[in-house]
């Protein structure tokens, strides 16, 4: 019980965060124009993103708001078989972090009808991209290192059993 209110408790801060950088965005940004971090290459700069990396799928937004949820099922169906030693502490973080992203964007997409978009590398002309991304993004990476170089194929194999538990 203790594990869950834990995880639920940082997903909670993590999405409400995400939405809260979102709204100051949209406040400070949307009407005011971008903010140059550094010249040439870092900028703060308002995106509506109606679809996805790199401007793909385009007004599909139910169809994200389903796979959101697909992911979000498959995080709530793992994370129980995580076992609570502390070597695996970075996968239940890894799992709080996507489930945290997916939230973000999915309450963009179904109260905005589009993603708020904000932090944009203009040195190598990088999509632009916010908070929950980095959340998602960072976790995969995260995560294929973890399960290329971290755990044993038995280890993920127990979890996905259920016999890690």
């Amino acid at each position: 019980m203790k594990r869950r209110t834990k995880f639920f408790t940082a997903l909670v801060f993590l999405a409400v965060l995400d939405q809260i950088v979102k709204q100051w965005v949209m406040a400070v940004l949307k009407p005011g124009g971008p903010i140059v971090l550094i010249p040439g290459a870092l900028e703060l700069s308002y995106v509506e993103n109606r679809g996805a990396a790199f401007g793909i799928l385009q007004n599909r937004q139910w169809f994200f708001v389903v796979v959101t949820l697909m992911v979000l099922a498959g995080v709530l169906w793992i994370y129980p078989r995580i076992p609570e030693k502390r070597r695996f502490l970075p996968l239940r973080l890894c799992a709080c972090f996507i489930a945290a992203g997916a939230i973000g964007n999915m309450i963009d997409r179904i109260s905005r009808g589009y993603v708020v978009d904000f932090i944009y590398f203009r040195l190598i002309d990088f999509p632009v991209f916010n908070v929950a991304d980095i959340y998602v993004t960072c976790s995969a990476f995260a995560l294929a290192f973890l399960f290329l170089f971290y755990y044993k194929d038995q280890e993920l194999n127990d979890i996905i059993s259920g016999e890690g538990r």
